[in-house]
């Protein structure tokens, strides 16, 4: 009876542990630190470069990286989740790129009580709510989104010749980074006083959103020349509604990121222009400094990433 049962156990065991593998979530040999980096989604190419440079700041370090992300960004209660589980999991340094910047301050807290270190990157965590809820963060890197919106507005006010009707698609409404985005691109279109914004709309970074708010933003205003969305996921979702519309060629677009699909764009014409980020440095300086964190080496609060305009 043993004998005949033997082979059926010795199965059932090699498919235990087939259920129990994992990919590997390292890049360097265990007992190295592990610097967990929690993105907003990885399907947007923006923070699949984020990643890239992480990863390949992580070999040259020889640490480990852990890689975790929402489905969608914004998805924030799921990010959430992931770093609590991430502190659980006791990883040594946490970056973190906020899909909610008030909503993060609660895990900052937590990683502070278990000693863990918060980088955060792109997206501002909330100062006030940070202060008051008496979390901190070892440094924040990313580009000045606030001067990017400039940027973007001063080069849509100057090829609108000074006059025009504008609409704008903006992010989640309350996050940091489309806000200030918003701010510096109001900000640099109240100089042109001939410049009107006709329609201001949340289309929560995504690409169908852009798509959908903006042909009813084409409905009701058929007199819009410009368009600026604060991502440019969003901006091209937009420049297939203006296609669908038949006006290619009739209203500038500029969005934001400078993905290749965005810059590609550019260069046919469907799109003007595009505020360029560099999410790959931001993942090497993120691991980085989180390296020299963990040493107890001094590091500054704020590390800038430069922006450029592409056309």
């Amino acid at each position: 009876m043993f004998l005949r049962l033997f082979p059926c156990l010795a199965l059932l065991a090699l498919g235990l542990a087939a259920c129990n593998r994992h990919a590997p979530e390292s890049t360097a040999k265990s007992g190295s630190p592990t610097i967990a980096l929690v993105v907003k989604t990885l399907n947007n190419p923006f923070f699949i470069d984020m990643q890239a440079g992480a990863e390949a700041e992580t070999k040259r370090l020889g640490v480990n990286l852990l890689v975790q992300a929402a489905e969608r960004e914004i998805d924030v209660e799921r990010q959430m989740q992931i770093v609590e589980n991430l502190i659980e999991r006791h990883v040594d340094a946490l970056c973190i790129a906020p899909s909610g910047s008030r909503e993060i301050v609660p895990v900052i807290v937590k990683a502070n009580r278990a000693g863990i270190p918060v980088l955060i990157i792109d997206t501002r965590a909330d100062e006030k709510a940070l202060a008051a809820a008496g979390g901190r963060i070892a440094a924040f890197i990313g580009s000045d989104n606030y001067d990017g919106g400039r940027i973007a507005g001063a080069f849509v006010a100057e090829r609108l010749g000074g006059s025009g009707a504008v609409a704008v698609l903006e992010g989640i409404p309350g996050h940091e980074t489309g806000d200030a985005r918003l701010r510096g691109f109001r900000e640099a279109i109240a100089a042109a006083p001939g410049i009107h914004i006709v329609a201001s709309q949340p289309a929560n970074w995504e690409r169908d959103q852009g798509f959908n708010v903006c042909q009813n933003i084409l409905q009701a205003h058929p007199d819009v020349k410009a368009l600026f969305a604060c991502s440019d996921l969003m901006a091209l979702g937009a420049v297939e509604a203006i296609a669908a519309a038949h006006r290619t060629g009739q209203i500038l677009v500029v969005g934001f990121d400078a993905l290749p699909e965005a810059r590609a764009a550019i260069k046919q014409g469907t799109m003007a222009a595009t505020v360029a980020q560099f999410p790959q440095k931001m993942g090497e300086l993120a691991v980085a400094n989180a390296v020299k964190a963990l040493k107890g080496e001094a590091i500054p609060a704020s590390i800038p990433v430069p922006i450029q305009l592409v056309k």
